[in-house]
């Protein structure tokens, strides 16, 4: 569905945030992204979009092919919705008028400044259902809690139609119980749509409880991409170095409790 050809990315102050890297995603696929701060995780995931302009390389995607031109990257970006940690709401617009941002690039400016369709509102509702949060849709946003903020974004992206999801550390500023329910619902939707989800984490337990795949950066280098069964001490020890091996081996013993738990 999105393939990544000899991708990489090289800031102007001649720092390498990602060398060349080659991937396949596939509709369907919950895909996590692992790494210490600095690895390359949000630079690959914005090359998805070119939210990061690649220095090399090219995307193809499902329905337009290679994305090679201004034209072509617009089609992409409309199959694409993105997820950001600090949510991206308009705070004083309701919950509501903040799912319905995601319906403007349907329309032309002229058209766009006009009231919505009907048939609009009510698919952001839906959206807002999904979610759990049809009761908050008419609330301003900055009146809800950051675990719910998290939520409306959610169903601003799904109010996209996208093929894509791409989530930039999406519960970094939540608390355990609300990131578990964010990530619940990102994977439901990824089930039930047949979406490609692409999530950066801090979180390994978060990124083994619910991804299929994990692909793991280390210096703008891919160290890791298979499954949780298979992310073992060596492969952490690989990610993170070994300044970070206390909190590893903690996760590993308490991965182990719940395996024998199970």
């Amino acid at each position: 569905m999105l393939k990544v050809r000899n991708i990489s990315k090289t800031y102007k102050n001649g720092f390498v945030g990602l060398h060349p890297v080659n991937l396949e995603f596939h509709a369907g696929s919950f895909i996590a992204l692992l790494g210490k701060s600095g690895a390359g995780k949000s630079t690959l995931l914005r090359c998805l979009n070119h939210l990061n302009q690649p220095s090399t390389g090219f995307l193809e995607t499902q329905g337009v092919g290679r994305v090679n031109n201004r034209s072509l990257l617009r089609r992409h970006r409309r199959q694409t919705s993105m997820i950001f940690q600090q949510h991206q709401l308009i705070a004083r617009h309701t919950a509501l008028k903040n799912v319905l941002t995601a319906r403007v690039s349907r329309y032309s400016w002229i058209r766009g400044m006009a009231p919505f369709p009907r048939a609009d509102r009510l698919f952001a509702c839906q959206c807002l259902e999904r979610v759990g949060l049809l009761s908050k849709a008419m609330e301003r946003v900055d009146n809800l809690s950051g675990g719910q903020q998290q939520r409306v974004g959610i169903a601003r992206a799904l109010a996209q139609e996208p093929r894509i999801i791409l989530a930039d550390e999406p519960v970094a500023s939540l608390d355990p119980g609300s990131s578990r329910a964010v990530l619940s619902q990102l994977r439901r939707i990824c089930r039930e749509d047949g979406l490609l989800m692409v999530v950066s984490l801090h979180q390994v337990e978060l990124a083994c409880e619910y991804a299929d795949r994990i692909i793991a950066l280390s210096d703008g280098h891919i160290v890791f991409d298979g499954s949780a069964n298979c992310l073992d001490q060596n492969r952490l020890e690989q990610i993170y170095g070994c300044s970070d091996i206390a909190a590893t081996e903690s996760w590993t013993e308490q991965r182990a409790e719940n395996l024998i738990a199970a």
